[in-house]
């Protein structure tokens, strides 16, 4: 990933939030309704999904059901008294969306504790419940499962706080170029503009159904491999969704033997993560970033070549790359966020 893609990705956000989190200018207010707000649109597709009659009502087996998983994935204590009185069996009947949200703020959302959940696994349980319902792909389709799941998330990121969540064709258009980026192609103008003519595009805007359809038909991506597209898709989730500032493998000297282990590392907005390999099942670390740290260029030495340190308030981490063009991107991308860190506290 380039020092220009990462810089895009940096504070990467809606464009109506960009330029209030590049000034530093969230407050952990904003952050947390940005968190509710996210995790809503989630909520939303499951509970639609619930509703078979569509009637704008959800049973309230079904809501009980839904709201012990909610809770399971977003670690939060289960509350059983709370849940059966709320959903005890009466003459009411079926719940709307605005009679669930009294229960789904007060004993859910209220209680979300940012970084205590995966947000992934929120997702993959709402994506569950709306693609067993919404969608159904043809034979033959583009995208694995994991590809449009992670498109979906995509989808519920890049969409107005408006329901039903739809995508205006910019945010599409935009979205679309950036896989192209990552497939180092050119977007197919005129495939795009033909699904954007549609009637029903134009009336309604990009639902999600909408957009993986037009993927899965394979006239934006043609002539590409499938892994290559798979390989753009988790690219662009994990710069986009999962704030990604850049990674890559790095050489890391030991802090206590001294010796010298290759790692992957993650870097995000206050945090350098670092595992023992790409597939991030085990973190062998995490670095805590803030205006306190600076990065600096060392010379080559220990056999090591393209070295640099990362210096903390209490520690100095000893890093190697494996050229110096990766050397210049994570040393350039580490002074960025610092600068950005370093504007926050003058504020």
């Amino acid at each position: 990933m380039s020092v220009i893609r990462v810089w895009v990705g940096l504070r990467w956000r809606v464009r109506e939030r960009e330029k209030e989190r590049e000034e530093g200018k969230t407050s952990n207010v904003s952050a947390v309704m940005d968190l509710r707000s996210e995790l809503l649109k989630s909520i939303w597709y499951a509970f639609t999904a619930l509703d078979v009659e569509k009637s704008g009502k959800v049973s309230k087996s079904q809501l009980k059901v839904l709201s012990h998983n909610l809770c399971t994935v977003l670690c939060i204590p289960h509350d059983p008294a709370a849940l059966e009185e709320h959903f005890r069996d009466d003459d009411d009947g079926p719940v709307s969306s605005q009679g669930y949200m009294p229960y789904l703020n007060k004993y859910i959302l209220d209680k979300v504790v940012e970084g205590v959940f995966v947000k992934e696994n929120v997702d993959e349980l709402c994506w569950t419940l709306t693609a067993k319902k919404n969608y159904k792909p043809a034979g033959g389709s583009i995208l694995s499962q994991k590809d449009a799941f992670r498109l979906w998330c995509l989808f519920i990121f890049l969409s107005e706080d408006k329901y039903p969540l739809v995508m205006i064709p910019d945010e599409v258009e935009y979205l679309l170029k950036k896989l192209c980026m990552a497939m180092s192609v050119e977007l197919n103008g005129v495939e795009l503009e033909d699904f954007i003519s549609q009637d029903s595009v134009q009336q309604n805007g990009f639902t999600v159904w909408a957009f993986l359809e037009m993927m899965n038909t394979g006239r934006l991506t043609r002539g590409i491999a499938k892994e290559s597209i798979s390989m753009a898709i988790e690219e662009v989730y994990r710069e986009i969704v999962g704030d990604v500032l850049k990674e890559g493998y790095l050489w890391k000297k030991g802090q206590l033997r001294r010796n010298w282990t290759e790692r992957w590392f993650t870097l995000k907005p206050n945090a350098l993560d670092y595992y023992t390999s790409e597939d991030r099942k085990d973190r062998k670390g995490s670095i805590t970033l803030d205006s306190n740290c600076c990065v600096e260029v060392l010379p080559d030495r220990d056999g090591k070549r393209c070295m640099f340190c990362l210096k903390t308030i209490s520690k100095t981490f000893e890093l190697s790359a494996s050229d110096t063009k990766q050397r210049q991107e994570w040393t350039s991308v580490y002074m960025l966020h610092i600068c950005m860190n370093c504007t926050r506290v003058a504020e």
